[in-house]
C-alpha cells in the first residue's frame, strides 16, 4: 500500500522500471556484427567456441572480464527526494 502522494503499486512500478532499464543497458551491451578471430585489447587468439557462442565478440574472456570490471553502470537515483518521485 503506497502512501502520501503516490499510487498504489508506486513501489512496485519503481522495481520494474529498474530492472527493465538494467535489461535495456545490458541487451545494448551485447556484441553484434561481424566478430574478430583475435582480441582487440591483447592479441590472442579468440577460441571459436567463444565466437560461436557470442557473434561480433572482440575481446578474449581474459580482456572481457577486465572490462567488465571496470564498467560503469550509470543509473537513475528513483530514492531521491519526494520531489523528484512526484515528477
Amino acid at each position: 500500500m503506497a502512501t502520501g502522494w503516490a499510487p498504489d503499486g508506486a513501489v512496485q512500478d519503481q522495481i520494474d522500471d529498474t530492472v527493465r532499464d538494467a535489461v535495456l543497458h545490458a541487451r545494448a551491451r551485447l556484441p553484434h556484427g561481424e566478430g574478430a578471430t583475435h582480441c582487440r585489447e591483447c592479441g590472442d587468439p579468440i577460441p571459436e567456441a567463444r565466437r560461436r557462442a557470442l557473434p561480433g565478440v572482440i575481446t578474449c574472456v581474459e580482456c572481457q572480464s577486465g572490462r567488465d570490471a571496470r564498467a560503469v553502470i550509470p543509473g537513475i537515483n528513483r530514492r531521491g527526494s519526494k520531489d523528484s518521485q512526484l515528477k
